[in-house]
């Protein structure tokens, strides 16, 4: 098409039934809002402009979508005061919708419409007529019915309230989704009336209008119910966020990702995975997730913002999230389990991270070990450091952080203290219980313990009874 997209994008209503004091498209779906699903669609349609039209926490969603990446198109508001039906949602973008553009009206809380299928719907437009995006269904309640005339074109939509006994039998049903050309479609707006059972301005008027001045109205028909599934209720959202999950479980699957069981996968972003990945059941990747080949990942884990190695093995119950610094695990390491990568986390090749570890803003240099019990946080550690059970970096003074440097083959023995600033020499050994405030030179041993004090033949105090 030569001619440019703008998106209309209605995101007015209240979802009474959604009962949350978080308007509806901002409902959480793979835990983003519902109308960020429908941004995400204009951006792949490069979409010259997108109008979001506000009225129900109308400050919330405004703010919440205020901020556009690089890659969205221009993003503009309109309110909808008070709320008059969906022709009168539309009326209110007219002031800022060109005459030279196809409009593509979508609703915020209809969050997986795929972008092939709305391209089609605008080469089906054609930038001269008007092109609805239609369903047969089994039980269409709910949904306006399509009516076709003698010859199966489209003369016009039937909405439920409105219908008798006959149009409502009528199985082809209207999305709320459709195109056409802006300055047709401005005209047909300022034409519709509210002379029906909800004396609301219903957009699907335009499609009378436009039959009327002999511009065709064309179908474009699907088969896939969830395309058009709309969230008004949270059973309707959880439904479809299991549709949803069970597509990105078939797609990884299709690409040789092997699911345990692909009803317990949930992806909330985006999972590239390398070749012969394996991944158990119950876990959770958010954000921006890379695994590398031959990467296993145990049950119960939750990835967010991290790039897996080859051949990495990421043990059950490990929580790893980069956030926005990320995390980075090298090839053939073993994190885990209940291990706890946070921020800045960057572990080289074959470093082990084992139960109850957490790591922040570390580096950990090629072999390095932290297997049982212990924290890093601000610490650049060498290769084959082996840093013992119930160890710490104590890197926060109580205003500022500080860094920790162990060097390489230092061994760090349990229930140690390294109190920051401080470097610890390479080859050098740390006794068990040591607190070292000061560096240490290579190759050294130690200790620093109080004395220890005996007393024999030591009583215990008893309590005195009353």
């Amino acid at each position: 098409m030569t001619q440019p997209i703008d998106i209309v994008i209605m995101a007015a209503g209240k979802g009474t039934r959604m009962k949350s004091a978080t308007p509806k498209v901002l409902q959480k779906l793979a835990h983003q809002g519902l109308v960020q699903h429908v941004l995400d669609t204009a951006a792949q349609l490069q979409a010259r402009k997108v109008v979001v039209i506000t009225g129900h926490g109308a400050e919330q969603v405004e703010a919440a979508l205020a901020t556009a990446g690089d890659a969205q198109p221009q993003r503009e508001f309109v309110r909808q005061m008070p709320q008059l039906g969906t022709g009168h949602a539309v009326q209110q973008a007219v002031p800022v919708l060109d005459d030279d553009g196809i409009v593509v009206i979508l609703s915020g809380d209809v969050p997986l419409t795929q972008a092939d299928t709305i391209q089609a719907l605008v080469q089906q437009s054609g930038g001269d007529k008007l092109a609805l995006l239609t369903l047969r269904m089994d039980n269409p309640f709910g949904y306006g019915r399509v009516m076709r005339d003698a010859y199966d074109n489209v003369e016009r939509i039937v909405e439920q309230k409105d219908g008798t006994p006959d149009e409502l039998a009528v199985k082809e049903i209207y999305s709320g989704i459709m195109a056409a050309p802006a300055r047709l479609l401005k005209q047909w707006l300022g034409r519709i009336d509210n002379d029906n059972a909800q004396n609301e301005y219903y957009l699907t008027d335009v499609v009378k209008l436009a039959a009327a001045d002999g511009v065709p109205v064309l179908a474009h028909v699907i088969s896939d119910a969830v395309q058009v599934a709309g969230v008004n209720s949270p059973l309707q959202l959880a439904e479809l966020e299991r549709e949803y999950q069970k597509r990105q479980a078939e797609r990884l699957m299709a690409d040789g990702v092997r699911l345990r069981d692909p009803s317990r996968f949930d992806l909330r972003g985006s999972l590239s995975c390398g070749q012969d990945v394996e991944i158990d059941v119950n876990c959770v990747f958010e954000g921006t997730v890379k695994l590398g080949s031959n990467v296993r990942i145990g049950a119960n884990c939750v990835l967010a913002n991290c790039e897996i190695g080859d051949g990495a093995v990421i043990h059950p119950f490990t929580h790893v999230d980069g956030e926005k610094l990320g995390v980075r695990v090298g090839a053939g390491a073993l994190i885990g389990p209940f291990a706890r990568l946070r921020p800045g986390a960057d572990l080289g090749e074959e470093v082990h991270i084992g139960n109850f570890v957490e790591v922040k803003n570390s580096t950990m240099a090629k072999g390095a070990k932290a297997n049982h019990l212990a924290y890093l946080g601000d610490a650049t550690v060498g290769e084959r450091v082996n840093y013992g059970a119930g160890t710490i970096t104590a890197n926060y003074d109580g205003a500022n952080k500080h860094r920790t440097v162990i060097e390489a083959d230092v061994h760090i023995g349990s229930n140690s203290v390294l109190v920051a600033p401080v470097t610890i020499g390479a080859g050098g050994t740390v006794g068990a219980g040591s607190t070292i405030g000061r560096d240490t030179p290579p190759n050294a041993l130690s200790v620093v313990r109080g004395k220890l004090v005996q007393k024999e033949n030591y009583q215990r105090p008893v309590k005195i009874k009353k």
